[in-house]
Protein backbone atom coordinates (compact mmCIF):
# COMPACT_ATOMS: atom_id res chain seq x y z
CA UNK A 1 0.00 0.00 0.00
CA UNK A 2 1.14 3.30 -0.71
CA UNK A 3 1.68 6.03 1.72
CA UNK A 4 1.13 9.93 0.73
CA UNK A 5 3.51 12.76 2.46
CA UNK A 6 3.06 16.16 2.41
CA UNK A 7 6.64 18.53 3.05
CA UNK A 8 6.83 21.78 3.29
CA UNK A 9 9.78 23.97 2.59
CA UNK A 10 10.42 27.35 3.57
CA UNK A 11 11.99 28.22 -0.06
CA UNK A 12 10.70 28.68 -3.31
CA UNK A 13 12.43 26.12 -5.38
CA UNK A 14 13.35 23.92 -2.24
CA UNK A 15 10.65 21.70 -3.14
CA UNK A 16 12.18 20.72 -6.55
CA UNK A 17 15.58 20.21 -4.85
CA UNK A 18 14.34 17.46 -2.45
CA UNK A 19 12.81 15.56 -5.33
CA UNK A 20 15.86 15.73 -6.91
CA UNK A 21 17.13 14.05 -4.00
CA UNK A 22 14.50 11.44 -3.78
CA UNK A 23 15.27 10.68 -7.55
CA UNK A 24 18.46 10.48 -6.74
CA UNK A 25 17.95 7.99 -3.95
CA UNK A 26 15.99 6.19 -5.65
CA UNK A 27 18.49 5.02 -8.20
CA UNK A 28 19.75 3.70 -4.99
CA UNK A 29 17.31 1.15 -4.04
CA UNK A 30 16.25 3.49 -1.20
CA UNK A 31 12.96 4.74 -2.08
CA UNK A 32 10.22 3.98 -4.27
CA UNK A 33 8.37 7.01 -5.66
CA UNK A 34 4.75 5.90 -7.27
CA UNK A 35 3.91 9.79 -7.48
CA UNK A 36 5.31 13.66 -6.54
CA UNK A 37 4.13 17.14 -7.30
CA UNK A 38 5.95 19.97 -6.40
CA UNK A 39 3.58 23.16 -5.72
CA UNK A 40 5.38 26.56 -5.67
CA UNK A 41 3.90 29.51 -4.28
CA UNK A 42 5.26 32.74 -5.48
CA UNK A 43 5.64 36.16 -3.55
CA UNK A 44 2.41 37.19 -5.22
CA UNK A 45 0.61 34.50 -3.95
CA UNK A 46 0.02 32.81 -7.07
CA UNK A 47 0.38 28.73 -7.15
CA UNK A 48 2.55 26.63 -9.61
CA UNK A 49 2.01 23.02 -9.75
CA UNK A 50 4.76 20.46 -11.56
CA UNK A 51 3.59 17.01 -12.00
CA UNK A 52 6.56 14.61 -11.73
CA UNK A 53 4.71 11.89 -14.70
CA UNK A 54 3.69 14.30 -17.52
CA UNK A 55 0.62 11.87 -18.56
CA UNK A 56 0.01 13.99 -21.68
CA UNK A 57 3.15 13.03 -23.03
CA UNK A 58 2.99 9.27 -21.99
CA UNK A 59 0.13 8.85 -23.15
CA UNK A 60 0.80 10.32 -26.93
CA UNK A 61 3.82 8.27 -27.07
CA UNK A 62 2.15 5.46 -26.28
CA UNK A 63 -0.62 6.49 -28.48
CA UNK A 64 1.74 7.12 -31.49
CA UNK A 65 3.37 4.10 -31.40
CA UNK A 66 0.44 1.82 -31.06
CA UNK A 67 -1.59 3.72 -33.97
CA UNK A 68 1.65 3.41 -36.00
CA UNK A 69 1.47 -0.43 -35.36
CA UNK A 70 -2.64 -0.44 -36.32
CA UNK A 71 -2.53 2.15 -39.33
CA UNK A 72 0.64 -0.19 -41.06
CA UNK A 73 -1.95 -3.63 -40.47
CA UNK A 74 -4.71 -1.58 -41.78
CA UNK A 75 -2.71 -0.01 -44.25
CA UNK A 76 -1.23 -3.29 -45.60
CA UNK A 77 -5.32 -4.41 -46.05
CA UNK A 78 -5.13 -1.69 -49.01
CA UNK A 79 -1.57 -2.16 -49.87
CA UNK A 80 -0.74 1.38 -48.46
CA UNK A 81 1.65 0.19 -45.52
CA UNK A 82 3.49 3.27 -45.10
CA UNK A 83 0.17 5.79 -45.47
CA UNK A 84 -1.52 3.86 -42.81
CA UNK A 85 0.95 4.11 -40.82
CA UNK A 86 1.18 7.45 -40.97
CA UNK A 87 -2.19 8.53 -40.35
CA UNK A 88 -2.47 5.62 -37.86
CA UNK A 89 0.44 7.58 -35.58
CA UNK A 90 -0.78 10.76 -35.90
CA UNK A 91 -4.55 9.48 -34.54
CA UNK A 92 -3.20 7.36 -32.22
CA UNK A 93 -0.79 10.08 -30.70
CA UNK A 94 -3.78 12.30 -30.74
CA UNK A 95 -6.16 9.96 -29.08
CA UNK A 96 -3.18 9.20 -26.38
CA UNK A 97 -2.61 12.90 -25.57
CA UNK A 98 -6.19 13.33 -24.83
CA UNK A 99 -6.21 10.31 -22.90
CA UNK A 100 -3.65 11.28 -20.96
CA UNK A 101 -4.30 14.74 -20.09
CA UNK A 102 -7.50 13.72 -18.65
CA UNK A 103 -6.10 10.26 -16.42
CA UNK A 104 -5.66 11.51 -12.90
CA UNK A 105 -3.18 8.90 -11.68
CA UNK A 106 -1.66 9.22 -8.05
CA UNK A 107 -2.19 12.39 -5.80
CA UNK A 108 -5.65 13.82 -6.92
CA UNK A 109 -5.35 17.19 -8.65
CA UNK A 110 -7.97 18.90 -6.41
CA UNK A 111 -6.56 17.79 -2.94
CA UNK A 112 -3.03 19.39 -4.41
CA UNK A 113 -4.66 22.73 -5.36
CA UNK A 114 -6.77 22.49 -2.43
CA UNK A 115 -3.82 22.09 -0.12
CA UNK A 116 -1.18 23.89 -2.39
CA UNK A 117 -3.38 27.28 -1.55
CA UNK A 118 -2.95 26.79 2.16
CA UNK A 119 0.59 27.41 1.93
CA UNK A 120 2.50 30.66 3.06
CA UNK A 121 3.70 33.35 -0.27
CA UNK A 122 7.49 32.38 -1.52
CA UNK A 123 7.24 28.74 -0.43
CA UNK A 124 6.71 25.38 -1.65
CA UNK A 125 5.67 22.00 -0.70
CA UNK A 126 6.45 18.41 -1.88
CA UNK A 127 3.50 15.68 -2.70
CA UNK A 128 4.90 12.34 -2.51
CA UNK A 129 3.38 8.90 -2.71
CA UNK A 130 5.39 6.53 -1.68
CA UNK A 131 5.54 2.87 -2.52
CA UNK A 132 8.37 1.82 -0.20
CA UNK A 133 10.95 3.57 2.01
CA UNK A 134 13.79 3.33 4.27
CA UNK A 135 13.09 6.30 6.83
CA UNK A 136 16.58 5.21 8.10
CA UNK A 137 18.67 6.33 5.74
CA UNK A 138 16.40 8.93 3.47
CA UNK A 139 15.40 11.19 6.48
CA UNK A 140 19.06 11.98 7.14
CA UNK A 141 19.80 12.63 3.58
CA UNK A 142 16.52 15.76 3.29
CA UNK A 143 17.39 17.03 6.85
CA UNK A 144 19.49 20.15 5.52
CA UNK A 145 16.42 21.05 3.60
CA UNK A 146 14.35 21.59 6.83
CA UNK A 147 11.02 19.91 6.13
CA UNK A 148 7.85 19.90 8.09
CA UNK A 149 5.42 17.57 7.60
CA UNK A 150 1.70 19.22 6.20
CA UNK A 151 0.08 15.93 5.88
CA UNK A 152 -0.12 11.98 5.47
CA UNK A 153 -1.53 9.22 5.03
CA UNK A 154 0.51 7.29 7.55
CA UNK A 155 -1.62 6.51 11.44
CA UNK A 156 -1.58 9.14 13.87
CA UNK A 157 0.97 6.92 15.56
CA UNK A 158 3.02 6.91 12.56
CA UNK A 159 2.61 10.23 11.28
CA UNK A 160 3.91 11.88 15.19
CA UNK A 161 7.03 9.20 15.00
CA UNK A 162 7.77 10.86 11.45
CA UNK A 163 7.79 14.50 12.91
CA UNK A 164 9.54 13.47 16.14
CA UNK A 165 13.05 12.37 13.64
CA UNK A 166 12.42 14.99 11.59
CA UNK A 167 12.31 17.52 14.95
CA UNK A 168 15.71 15.40 16.00
CA UNK A 169 17.63 15.45 13.13
CA UNK A 170 16.57 19.23 12.84
CA UNK A 171 17.78 20.46 15.96
CA UNK A 172 20.52 17.93 16.02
Amino acid sequence: MSTLVVFGFDGLHTADEVLNKLRSLQKEYLVDLEDAVVVERDAAGKVHMKQAVNLTAVGAATGGSSGALWGALVGLLFLNPLAGMAVGALTGAGAGALAGSLTDYGINDDFVKRLGATIPSGSSALFVLFKSVNTDKVLPEIESFKPRVLQTSLSTEDEQKLKAELAKLVSA
